[in-house]
């Protein structure tokens, strides 16, 4: 059985048959035509990290797609106070039909998968956020900038950046991470995509140097320097962080039909500055939209596999 727990387990040839079947989905949905992709389905969604755009484009996809969405935070189950996960797991996948996980450890992510009967998403991990680089990619697909796609990420070396690594990987395009010292992306993840790059063609370039990075880049993008879970490091990142922030100036030194991402929510004037933000080079709505539509083409492809394999 499929899950979709990280880009590194899928080839390039499935990773764009699912971009190509949530574009299609997106047109039936703009164009009121709603199919029932997974009638009487029951999406559990499982969240230890609270979300806006995850819970929401997850529920009303599955609605969409003719199913129905389960809220469960952890205080809402028994996992709030201490059952296993393995446990959880054994339970919840015998009574729904896909589940989806917002945690913190991937660790807990992947033995919930390991023990699950139904197919897994990630949609989100400490170390990945896959289904957020599907929507990216969508967004960069429909700008037509997929050929000779040149991009810059500026700043943290988080799950973010790791699942650019992942993406840029597997598909072949040119990455350039760009964070400032001791925030690095992990080495075991670096190394795993760099051994992916030797078969995609992948140029994967990291750097210290934010205005080396976005020279000539088609894509810019950032994430917030303060996660959830390390507020309390904030005025110690804001003052290691500066001289990262995405403005017009280091705007300018990208090609001059680059377009920005940020995959939300967003601080002005920390790791963007609102010029750039609400700018016209930025398609960060447009971006955050397609985190729905990306998501039903993930759940319906995993319940294909499903199928074909019972």
């Amino acid at each position: 059985m499929r899950h979709f727990l990280t880009l590194a387990d899928f080839t390039k040839d499935e990773l764009l048959e699912i971009l190509e079947l949530s574009k299609k989905i997106k047109l039936e949905t703009k164009n009121k035509i709603f199919k029932d992709y997974m009638p009487k389905q029951v999406l559990g969604m499982l969240f230890e990290k609270s979300s806006t755009r995850t819970r929401v484009s997850f529920e009303t996809g599955i609605y969409q797609l003719g199913g129905v969405g389960m809220f469960l935070s952890s205080n809402d189950i028994q996992l709030g106070r201490g059952e296993p996960m393995s446990d959880t797991s054994r339970v919840i996948s015998r009574m729904v039909d896909m589940v989806m996980i917002r945690t913190f450890g991937h660790n807990k992510l992947e033995e919930f998968a390991k023990y699950s009967k139904v197919p897994v998403i990630n949609g989100l991990t400490d170390d990945y956020h896959p289904v957020q680089l599907m929507a990216d990619y969508l967004t960069i697909m429909e700008a037509g900038l997929d050929k000779d796609l040149v991009v810059a990420y500026v700043g943290d070396g988080n799950n973010l950046a790791h699942s650019w690594l992942m993406l840029a990987s597997k598909l072949g395009f040119e990455l350039r991470i760009a964070t400032p010292k001791g925030y690095e992306v992990k080495q075991e993840i670096l190394d795993r995509a760099l051994t992916f790059a030797k078969e995609s063609g992948a140029k994967i370039l990291i750097s210290n140097d934010p205005q080396e990075a976005v020279k000539n880049a088609t894509v810019v993008t950032t994430d917030t320097w303060v996660s959830m879970g390390q507020e309390q490091e904030k005025e110690q990142r804001v003052k290691e962080f500066d001289g990262y922030i995405v403005d017009s100036v280091m705007m300018k030194l990208a090609s001059s039909n680059a377009i920005f991402l940020h995959c939300l929510p967003a601080y002005r004037g920390y790791e963007v500055s609102e010029e750039v933000f609400e700018g016209e080079q930025s398609l960060v709505f447009e971006e955050a939209e397609n985190r729905l539509h990306a998501q039903k083409g993930i759940m319906v492809w995993l319940d294909k596999q499903r199928d074909a394999n019972d």
